[in-house]
């Protein structure tokens, strides 16, 4: 059986190094670690994870909290930020929350009993949404709005929406439905205020029956379109808030013989994989989730340690894609 002298042999670098790259990944220069890497696989060490953990009185694990882990836009989230943590020698526990407060404190005792080192919250929360994550307990919110209260990292929301809708304006578009997420979630409220903000710079009246509350599920986008396709008046385009509604919404317009993008347009929000390829295919902001993940488990990684935070708050860009979901607004009487 391998030993931790046989990967610093093959290594070419000292037991302590190897020890270091085990129980401190950041502390060892990427090429030492690379070699130690390649080592552990080439003779199949396998370093004994609980005595280390013992004696350093940390779990090397954090906990992921998962609103709703069937939602693509997670999942690339999840992948990026894995891979940072094994990285830096922790394991990633997934804990599906499915956006109740009951199933979070479950898994925030895990980190209260030392079962795992710190939280990262993809359920965005803000001062006048509920936190559930006690005090003391390191975390970091990676899908922040703008009144998120801690370490969050967050794209703008409300810019990025009024981005989306002054484009359906520019095409000529006025009645513009909204597929909101829940009104009490922080992003619908984000984004809304977005949608709004660039109706009133375009001297367009806000309309309330132009909105249709969803769930940012697929089946809750196929639904809510009914309330579009049954006005007298209807909407020739509308802004979901997420690609799963979106797409939920142009099944239920082509059920109904309304041509997508002839006689309505549809935009969506995340740039989830189906979103280039459905057809059409999907008009939509893409948000940097890969880039979300590595950065809220570095941001995390720093609390744990104690070091200090150059920022609690970092803004990610997001990207405006068109394709072929949006078009000129039709002819109206």
């Amino acid at each position: 059986m391998s030993n931790i002298r046989d990967v610093a042999r093959l290594a070419g670098v000292s037991v302590a190094t190897v020890s270091r790259a085990l129980s401190a990944p950041e502390k060892v220069s990427e090429e030492s670690l690379s070699k130690v890497q390649d080592a552990i696989a080439q003779v199949g060490y396998r370093p004994n994870m609980l005595a280390r953990n013992f004696r350093s009185t940390r779990s090397y694990a954090v906990v992921v909290l998962v609103p709703d882990i069937a939602n693509p836009f997670y999942s690339l989230f999840i992948r990026a930020l894995e891979d940072r943590a094994q990285q830096k020698g922790y394991a990633v526990l997934l804990g599906d929350t499915r956006g109740t407060s009951e199933r979070e404190q479950e898994y925030i005792r895990r980190v209260e009993t030392r079962l795992a080192d710190g939280i990262i919250q993809l359920r965005p929360s803000s001062e006048k949404s509920q936190n559930t994550i006690p005090a003391g307990i390191a975390c970091v919110n990676a899908c922040g709005c703008e009144l998120t209260t801690g370490p969050s990292i967050r794209i703008d929301n409300r810019a990025a929406a009024r981005t989306m809708v002054d484009y359906l304006i520019s095409l000529g578009h006025r009645r513009i439905g909204v597929i909101s997420g829940l009104k009490d979630n922080p992003h619908t409220i984000d984004r809304l205020e977005g949608y709004k903000e660039a109706l009133a710079s375009a001297g367009i009246a806000y309309d309330k029956d132009l909105i249709a509350e969803g769930d940012f599920t697929m089946w809750s986008g196929l639904n809510s379109a009914f309330q579009f396709c049954n006005m007298k008046n209807r909407p020739t385009a509308i802004f979901s808030m997420n690609d799963e509604m979106a797409i939920g919404a142009m099944q239920t317009l082509k059920s109904q013989g309304i041509r997508v993008p002839e006689d309505m347009s549809v935009t969506g929000f995340d740039d989830i994989a189906y979103a280039k390829y459905c057809d059409p295919s999907l008009t939509t902001i893409s948000q940097p989730a890969e880039e979300m993940g590595k950065m809220a488990m570095d941001m995390l990684l720093r609390i744990i340690e104690g070091e200090p935070l150059s920022q609690t708050e970092c803004v990610l860009p997001t990207e405006f894609i068109i394709r072929k979901s949006t078009g000129p607004a039709p002819y109206q009487k």
